[in-house]
């Protein structure tokens, strides 16, 4: 008689809410001197002495952020912890809590749920964040999941999108646009998949433009390479709607314009080969993809010798008078004026399929 090798599929109903929410989270430990009580009470408890506390929240719903066809549930869970951290770090401040609360339909099962959870876990554990709750709910329609993120930092550390002044130089972490590059590579891959279930994805050639898309990560290395640089931020976001996007928020925030330059965007070369064979603008995609999780900041002119030559760091342009602008300087010198071409999570027409 053969065995069944089908994979278990134990309804939710047979755990019920505080069951699944016992079992999701039977395993989690908290190491955060912070965290006085986690899990298993009507609410945590937390205490911070003498320091600033950061909170931020990110919503994720199956079909406008992820699509399962090709998101794992691992690294939904990963990636769901790595966005809400990036906000933290984007204020120049290190996370030290996460709460995480799931709305979910009958078509998944328990053992979906567990995968979910060990991604989660997982980030928590890489970037040293605690469990300390959430909630667990019915989802008439697919996986909702939204994610509260803590961190902590001194009142002289923190970094708002209004600080920057004329003349400041703009600078990156990181390389731009490979992980929605990532996003239409996949996207290619499940229409090829669609046409004919037979025909297996090659991927090789794109091995870090879906890392980036699938498993993003969290700059939570800035905050102290900038203070061992003695180097203080003026202005910070992160690079989550594209950097056209985030840079304009800027200049908005702290009333400057800015000049970005084209030639000075750090690009991968995957990046740019995967261009070519899209047969789509480099350029285009570096400053309106999106879902990079770079750290985008602002520092005074007079620290530029303390950063130039880091690898980490790239200085793409400066900022100027309001009554300039915002533009994008190109290769051939010319201005083009800046606009927020990149995500907006309240446009249907970019909603997943």
């Amino acid at each position: 008689m053969l065995e069944d090798k089908s994979p278990q599929r134990t309804p939710l109903s047979q755990f019920g809410e505080f069951g699944l929410i016992a079992h999701l989270t039977q395993n989690i430990e908290v190491s955060q001197p912070s965290t006085r009580k986690g899990i298993g009470d009507d609410a945590a408890v937390l205490r911070f002495e003498n320091t600033q506390t950061v909170v931020t929240t990110d919503l994720l719903v199956e079909g406008v952020h992820f699509d399962l066809s090709y998101m794992p549930l691992k690294h939904l869970g990963y990636k769901a912890v790595v966005v809400n951290l990036s906000d933290v770090c984007a204020m120049n401040a290190t996370p030290t809590q996460i709460t995480v609360s799931l709305a979910v339909s009958n078509r998944f099962p328990v053992e979906a749920l567990e995968e979910l959870y060990e991604g989660i876990r997982l980030a928590a554990k890489t970037y040293n964040v605690d469990i300390i709750g959430g909630d667990t709910t019915s989802s008439q329609k697919g996986l909702i999941l939204s994610i509260t993120a803590l961190g902590v930092a001194q009142e002289h550390e923190l970094v708002y999108r209004s600080g920057a002044q004329e003349n400041d130089l703009i600078v990156v972490t990181g390389d731009l646009g490979a992980a929605y590059l990532g996003l239409q590579v996949l996207e290619r891959e499940k229409q090829v998949f669609q046409v004919n279930p037979n025909n297996q994805p090659d991927l090789d050639n794109y091995t870090y433009l879906i890392e980036r898309q699938l498993k993003p990560e969290a700059r939570t290395d800035i905050k102290g390479l900038l203070a061992q640089l003695e180097v203080q931020p003026t202005s910070m976001i992160d690079i989550s709607d594209g950097l056209s996007s985030e840079l304009i928020h800027l200049c908005k925030n702290s009333g400057t314009g800015c000049n970005l330059f084209e030639d000075k965007l750090p690009l991968d070369p995957q990046f740019i080969s995967t261009c070519e064979e899209f047969n789509i603008d480099s350029t285009t995609l570096a400053i309106n993809g999106g879902e990079d999780y770079e750290l985008l900041f602002t520092i005074n002119l007079a620290d530029f010798d303390k950063i130039k030559g880091n690898p980490n760091l790239t200085v793409i342009g400066h900022m100027t008078a309001a009554q300039e602008g915002m533009h994008l300087v190109t290769r051939a010198q010319t201005k083009i004026a800046l606009k927020a071409r990149g995500w907006n999570a309240l446009d249907e027409t970019k909603t997943l399929e």
